[in-house]
């Protein structure tokens, strides 16, 4: 009979907030290796939550402020900065680096060190101050998708690689006899700016895009932005983009696409399994490929989406080796692979993209390999991971609105952009002084901007 001592020792308890996407079930893996790492580690009870992507910062401030702080919290990429800015209610911040906290370990209660694995965009995106502060859980990125039906019939042999090439493609499109009214559409959505100028290898904040320090200036009108911009306006004037009206309309867009309106789409990696089923329904071949980029610039990176786990700072040595352990446990290579496989999460460790290639699920499912391949290609400059927005809502508004004009009412890019950018610094420059300053803060500085 065990003693009346240890039967009253209560487990240490890992209160892990995550992030929830609107799939069905989208936190039942982590529900199931939660289960298993309790039972491999029965003084730990790991309690997990889930809370709307968007709604998580402002949840686990409030949370945080009531003295009841979560022990992990997965922060969707836009939203790192309202991570780090996250305080207790004496002020000091709720969150430390990951990398500080393993020390150098290999190991933490068995369980691999897996922080020196993560894929180069990845390391890049959430190594901020020099140190990785957050383990990816989540990852994404923008691709091509394409209506391959269409593209034959309109006698283009291979899938674009640049702007001029997919331009060339959408023109072909655009001369089929009972063809689509237009060729290509994505929504008006910061993510996708923020891709366009990774690619490019631009930077739309200063200290390194917010990396070697926090931003305190933003630019709208760099090269990079601008090319983009034109580039889009062009395919606008030319009546080859479909504009569905209304900013980050994805379901507009992804309707037009399997509504065979258009031949061209530009969309997230998560939703490859999901077009893949839809156009396979609407009778018609599906092409996923890398997505184009500016032809007279090497590519040089791309947007990261998806989310990552944060460690709470000030814990006890038991609660935090657990809650490490649980992080490292949760992306081994073989839970990470069957996140990959049963979510459509990129991988986000190279041990797993080694574990999908050597298991032939890479070769037998060839459209889930294409944003690894993407990620993959970065030259791991400051400008090839997208900006630590501080006032991401308020940036990100700034350049959809301004975008939003150009295309509806034919403002011209150069000055409704610079407009734009003096918009998007008074953003950055009050969620500065909201979050830096003394007293109550601005509601609005946990709204996650795109």
């Amino acid at each position: 009979m065990p003693s009346s001592s240890a039967a009253a020792t209560p487990p240490i308890v890992i209160d892990a907030l995550l992030s929830e996407y609107p799939f069905p079930g989208f936190l039942d893996p982590v529900r199931k290796r939660a289960a298993e790492f309790e039972r491999a580690h029965p003084e730990y009870r790991i309690n997990v939550r889930g809370c709307y992507y968007e709604d998580l910062p402002t949840e686990v401030s409030r949370e945080t402020l009531a003295g009841r702080p979560p022990t992990i919290a997965s922060y969707y990429s836009g939203a790192s900065q309202q991570a780090i800015d996250t305080v207790t209610a004496d002020g000091h911040p709720l969150f430390t680096s990951v990398a500080r906290e393993i020390g150098g370990r290999t190991e933490i209660l068995g369980h691999p060190v897996v922080v020196d694995d993560l894929v180069d965009a990845c390391d890049d995106f959430y190594r901020i101050g020099g140190e990785i502060v957050a383990v990816p859980l989540t990852l994404s990125t923008m691709l091509l998708y394409t209506n391959a039906s269409l593209l034959r019939d309109a006698g283009v042999a291979a899938i674009p690689s640049t702007w001029d090439e997919l331009t060339s493609a959408c023109e072909a499109v655009a001369r089929l006899d009972g063809g689509p009214a237009h060729a290509i559409t994505w929504p008006n959505d910061g993510k996708l700016f923020q891709q366009a100028v990774a690619q490019q290898g631009g930077l739309l904040l200063d200290n390194d895009n917010g990396r070697a320090g926090r931003a305190t200036t933003v630019d709208l009108t760099t090269p990079e932005l601008m090319a983009y911009v034109q580039w889009w306006r062009d395919l606008h004037q030319r009546g080859l983009f479909l504009h569905t009206g209304g900013l980050e309309d994805w379901v507009g867009s992804g309707t037009a696409f399997v509504e065979r309106k258009v031949a061209f789409r530009v969309g997230s990696s998560f939703e490859s399994g999901f077009m893949g089923q839809a156009a396979a329904e609407a009778g018609f071949e599906l092409a996923v490929s890398v997505l184009p980029h500016n032809g007279r610039v090497a590519p040089a990176g791309n947007w990261v989406g998806g989310d990552a786990l944060w460690l709470a700072e000030g814990l006890d040595a038991a609660t935090r080796d657990g809650a490490l352990a649980f992080i490292q446990y949760l992306n081994t290579a073989e839970h990470a692979a069957e996140w990959h496989r049963t979510i459509g999460s990129t991988p986000v460790t190279k041990g797993a993209v080694a574990l999908l290639e050597r298991e032939g699920w890479f070769a037998e499912h060839p459209v889930h390999h294409v944003a690894t391949r993407q990620l993959d290609r970065t030259d791991r400059s400051p400008g090839a991971s997208t900006p630590v927005y501080p006032g991401s809502h308020g940036i990100q508004r700034a350049v959809m609105e301004a975008m939003a004009d150009v295309l509806e009412q034919g403002a011209e890019p150069g000055a409704r952009f610079a407009r734009a950018s003096a918009e998007a610094q008074k953003a950055l420059d009050h969620y500065t002084a909201t979050c830096l300053g003394e007293g109550p803060r601005d509601p609005g500085w946990t709204a996650v901007g795109s």
